[in-house]
């Protein structure tokens, strides 16, 4: 199973690692810390060192309950720090974790290598013409409602029947648009209950009947503090052992903040099978 970034073929054969890039001053566990781009550029240092096979910058927090932010925000945040890191590391990999066909075509024309879109082209129209017309792969997740009311109350008759008739029709709309490579993220928290996280990842290999790559993010996230009554700056040890368990069930794909510790999960589960 491989994917096209920008001409280079990337083998998921051996599970990759998206690290995360937060360009948003609220960002549930990293916010503020590397919106500067003297920081941004610092901070993508470290996980291209540790072993990011693909950097994913954010400018809009999609934690719930965030607060909406302008395009022109957006593409603010973004732009200057996407222009500066494919300077410094041209053989860097970027993926750009957006759901708007602008801000997605504005940074693909500037050498983005991936998009990363939360909402799967629901938040707007354009966005699988737009990524068709590039080339590039499109990572599309699973969302129930919208970012600042999606945990409100996330109910579901049949998870699993509505998980994969939203994933096989998105993969034929991605298709139809012109897109070769589609990776699958189950949206760990985003419209779900703490219960529903956990029975989606125990059945996690119930999406390789659909024979595309599946993206696990579930770093640091309240499924893992909430449940061990801690907090998001602790819970590196609960995510390194769900990323295990993830990788177990034939993820291709961890998107994390903690890249070495991921790397060191990868390497681990490779050596055991």
């Amino acid at each position: 199973m491989t994917i096209n970034c920008n001409g280079s073929l990337i083998d998921l054969a051996s599970p990759k690692i998206l690290g995360i890039l937060n360009l948003t001053p609220d960002s549930f566990y990293d916010g503020g810390n590397f919106q500067e781009t003297t920081k941004a550029q610092k901070q993508c240092e470290k996980l291209l060192e540790e072993g990011a096979d693909f950097i994913d910058l954010g400018a809009y927090s999609s934690r719930p309950g965030a607060k909406e932010v302008s395009e022109k925000e957006e593409l603010k945040r973004l732009i200057p720090v996407l222009e500066t890191l494919k300077k410094t590391f041209p053989n860097a990999l970027f993926s750009i974790d957006t759901f708007r066909s602008k801000v997605a075509k504005e940074c693909l024309d500037r050498g983005a290598a991936m998009i990363n879109d939360i909402s799967a082209g629901n938040l707007d129209e354009v966005m699988l013409k737009v990524v068709g017309q590039f080339h590039v792969p499109y990572i599309a997740m699973h969302m129930q409602g919208k970012p600042k009311t999606m945990q409100d109350n996330p109910t579901y008759s049949d998870l699993f029947t509505e998980m994969m008739h939203f994933f096989s029709s998105k993969i034929s709309d991605c298709q139809a648009a012109g897109i070769q490579d589609v990776i699958l993220d189950p949206g760990f928290g985003f419209g779900k209950t703490i219960p529903n996280n956990y029975k989606i990842l125990k059945k996690l290999e119930t999406f390789e009947c659909l024979n595309t790559p599946i993206l696990v993010g579930i770093s640091r996230k309240s499924m893992i503090y909430k449940k061990l009554g801690i907090d998001a700056s602790s819970a590196l040890n609960g995510t390194s052992i769900l990323h295990t368990i993830a990788l177990s069930k034939k993820t291709r794909i961890l998107r994390v903040h903690d890249v070495k510790e991921a790397k060191e999960c990868v390497y681990l589960l490779e050596a055991l099978q």
